[in-house]
């Protein structure tokens, strides 16, 4: 016995060394994320620190984004604006509604416009949450998977392989926007295939929530006031949103099959 607590005295500093030798491993690795982990923190509490102090409502946010949008370099204050949101976590569909506001009321013109600057800022947005997830990703889950492997390993693996049918899906049963740019990077899926299936799977929600924004009566917003809506414009959304319904059950029927 006396042999055996000699052993576990000589062999607890090599012990302690393995350790010291990993945590110095890990700090290595993944040193910078933790500082851009850091830094992101620091931006989510300055946003957050102006939301509180500046008793900011959705109301608020939308009177403030449309004085910027109302200019000749709108739609691309907007495409930058929405590229930068999931840094802040904005609300996706706030901004897909100020837009057809903004830009797709008046006629069927301004709403094809408004929709397809939806369109390209909203996979400009889910660019950047992808290229965020996939760095904070990297090393953690390795590529490849076998019957030893952990079950968050082959689930990622599966998803990896069936790159573009899960996100179109996950698109499709409306699991939040930030959530599946953020995963998908994280699990590092195919890129081309992660933005094919985006494109394809936010059209019907795409259409109409600019449908209803470009349904309201931006005066009235601006002024608190109830907003007065177009019944053919909102009408229209209301049929794509429907669709989109149709769409998720049975795609929601199919997962779980």
């Amino acid at each position: 016995m006396i042999a055996d607590v000699q052993r576990d005295s000589e062999s607890s500093p090599e012990n302690q060394r393995a350790d010291n030798a990993s945590n110095e491993s890990f700090l290595s690795r993944h040193g910078q994320k933790l500082v851009a982990l850091a830094i992101w923190l620091l931006l989510l509490g300055s946003y957050a620190w102006y939301y509180i102090s500046n008793d900011l409502t959705p109301t608020k946010a939308v009177a403030e984004i449309v004085g910027l949008l109302e200019s000749p370099y709108g739609p691309l204050l907007y495409i930058l604006i929405y590229a930068l949101r999931p840094l802040i976590f904005f609300s996706a569909i706030i901004l897909t509604v100020t837009a057809g506001t903004v830009f797709g009321s008046g006629s069927i013109g301004n709403l094809v416009l408004a929709v397809l600057y939806t369109f390209v800022a909203s996979n400009t947005s889910a660019t950047v949450a992808y290229l965020i997830g996939r760095y904070f990703g990297k090393g953690l889950i390795p590529e490849g998977s076998d019957e030893d492997s952990g079950w968050i390993r082959r689930y990622a693996e599966r998803m990896r392989n069936n790159s573009f049918e899960t996100v179109l899906i996950m698109r499709f049963i409306f699991l939040p926007y930030d959530l599946v740019n953020y995963l998908a990077g994280f699990l590092r899926i195919d890129w081309k295939s992660f933005i094919l299936a985006s494109f394809l799977g936010s059209i019907p929600g795409t259409i109409a929530f600019v449908s209803f924004g470009a349904s309201l009566s931006i005066t009235d917003l601006l002024e608190g006031k109830s907003p007065e809506f177009n019944p053919w414009v909102l009408a229209f959304g209301a049929v794509i949103f429907v669709v989109s319904i149709v769409i998720s059950r049975f795609f929601k029927k199919k997962e779980a099959e």
